[in-house]
């Protein structure tokens, strides 16, 4: 499977996503800069964290703009599989790939530690390797991860099962505790902790891995029922 780790001015979570894929699931990965316009060649794709832009306007809302996204929204439609984390979520809200917004944290703090997360959807090609109500661990970073969105679009996600995390304790103030949702098709997920930096043990947590092996499990097993 060939992933591609999309670079916006500002991103920094790019290296360790890529390390994640690379070294932690062993497939193909590549950088691809936010003024290209192609991913066809590409399987899956993958937002990473940081502040693209400097988070000026909003956290997220410049990138939205970059020519990149309409490359994403075409692979999207296609079925394929876009994960973005911590701000790469941020900018798949801003990009309308996802219901709902990003707010400052309640407090008005800056977050960086490891939180638990309840899986919440087992059926997803992000969590099938998961059980359903696992208890996992993985690290928030982030100053802006309180999502909101409104009662009707929460009871959507909630009776569609798109809600995949739940937060355990929740860090940042976010609406029902999400911490990560799905589009209606199920093949885009946005979430605020970091899965890429919970793939090795001695960092403290791999529990992030699994979802990075439920979507090359869910890709292959799609490809060989169309092969």
């Amino acid at each position: 499977m060939k992933f591609a780790v999309i670079v916006f001015p500002g991103s920094n979570c790019d290296r360790d996503m890529h390390h994640a894929i690379q070294e932690g699931i062993g497939e193909e990965v590549h950088f691809v800069r936010h003024t290209e316009s192609d991913l066809a060649s590409f399987d899956g794709i993958l937002l990473p964290g940081g502040f693209s832009h400097g988070d000026y306007l909003r956290s997220g809302a410049m990138a939205a703009t970059s020519p990149i996204i309409s490359a994403i929204k075409k692979e999207a439609e296609k079925g394929k599989p876009v994960l973005g984390v911590c701000n790469g979520f941020q900018v798949l809200l801003e990009a309308g790939l996802l219901p709902g917004a990003m707010l400052s944290n309640e407090g008005q703090r800056f977050i960086c530690r490891t939180v638990e997360l309840r899986v919440e959807n087992t059926k997803s090609i992000f969590t099938t390797s998961y059980e359903k109500g696992q208890i996992i661990r993985i690290p928030v970073a982030h100053g802006d991860g309180n999502y909101f969105c409104d009662e009707e679009t929460y009871k959507s996600l909630k009776d569609q099962e798109r809600i995949l995390f739940t937060y355990e304790d929740n860090p940042n103030g976010s609406v029902h505790n999400i911490a990560g949702i799905s589009n209606e098709r199920g093949n885009v997920l946005g979430m605020m902790p970091h899965p890429e930096r919970a793939v090795e043990s001695l960092l403290g947590s791999d529990d992030g891995l699994k979802l990075f092996q439920s979507i090359v499990k869910s890709w292959r097993e799609t490809h060989a029922v169309h092969s």
